[in-house]
């Protein structure tokens, strides 16, 4: 693979892989770690695939068994912080529903189980379908589509348990008439 070949690669599949990263490891440093990860593997292992046309799920699955092997890794020797870390939705704005929506979904995905997490941010951010995720996660279709239908029931009952906010509705000037 060339340089420009490989520059067109990243461009095309930062973005996708860098959400996806973010979707399963919740943590915007990790998933940087985990796309350069990626890409590093595609620059060392390119000449290695035969299809070109399957870099896309290629990538991705790369990406994924990264993420299983850190946290496997993680779970084996936790790390300790000492940092004290402040939540950044305290400057929110709260007339923000969109971003309040966003947000209380996130936090609904961050809590679901990785096997779960993995195929619906597969199948609904990244829009792939359930064969290429078969692929990628290495289970059955079949297990793909009971995966994702559960962490769309667990996703619903999170939301559904979570305060609504109130938002005040917006006042529409009314047009005076001249005389």
């Amino acid at each position: 693979m060339t340089k420009e070949e490989f520059s067109a690669e990243v461009h095309l599949w930062y973005d996708p892989l860098y959400r996806f990263a973010l979707s399963l490891c919740k943590d915007h440093d990790n998933a940087l770690d985990l796309t350069q990860n990626a890409f590093q593997k595609l620059a060392t292992k390119a000449d290695t695939l035969k299809d070109r046309k399957k870099i896309k799920s290629w990538l991705f699955s790369v990406l994924y068994r990264e993420f299983v092997d850190d946290y496997r890794h993680a779970r084996r020797f936790p790390k300790t912080s000492l940092e004290l870390v402040t939540d950044i939705t305290e400057d929110r704005d709260p007339r923000n529903d969109a971003a309040l929506d966003a947000d209380a979904l996130m936090t609904a995905l961050g809590q679901l189980d990785t096997k779960f997490r993995a195929p619906i941010s597969l199948f609904y951010i990244e829009e792939f379908s359930y064969k290429e995720i078969s692929k990628m996660l290495d289970i059955p279709i079949g297990t793909v589509m009971s995966r994702l239908r559960r962490a769309k029931d667990h996703l619903r009952k999170a939301l559904e348990s979570q305060p609504r906010q109130q938002t005040d509705p917006v006042k529409f000037q009314t047009k005076v008439q001249n005389g």
